[in-house]
């Protein structure tokens, strides 16, 4: 009888799981996150130095001629200050 409980309990155990599974592969394929819905797009802007995409909210700035450029760390906005 106990054997036939754990039996049961392991199978509701890995039928969950596998339905978790499936319903978070179903949301990855739709581009949302569980239990919050459709996420915000944001515009990542390219470091001049590195390359790296940063977001414009996290990165640090300047402003040349008109022109604001993002960088990812204070080493990248040294190095393009010593460039310019």
């Amino acid at each position: 009888m106990i054997r036939f409980l754990l039996l049961a309990l392991l199978f509701i155990m890995l039928a969950r799981a596998f339905w978790k599974l499936v319903g978070s592969i179903i949301e990855g394929s739709r581009g949302t996150s569980p239990g919050r819905g459709q996420a915000a797009a944001v515009k990542l802007v390219r470091d001049p130095v590195c390359g790296t995409y940063v977001p414009p909210r996290a990165g640090l700035s300047v402003t040349a001629a008109g022109t604001t450029h993002y960088f990812c760390s204070e080493r990248c906005l040294n190095e393009y200050r010593g460039r310019s």
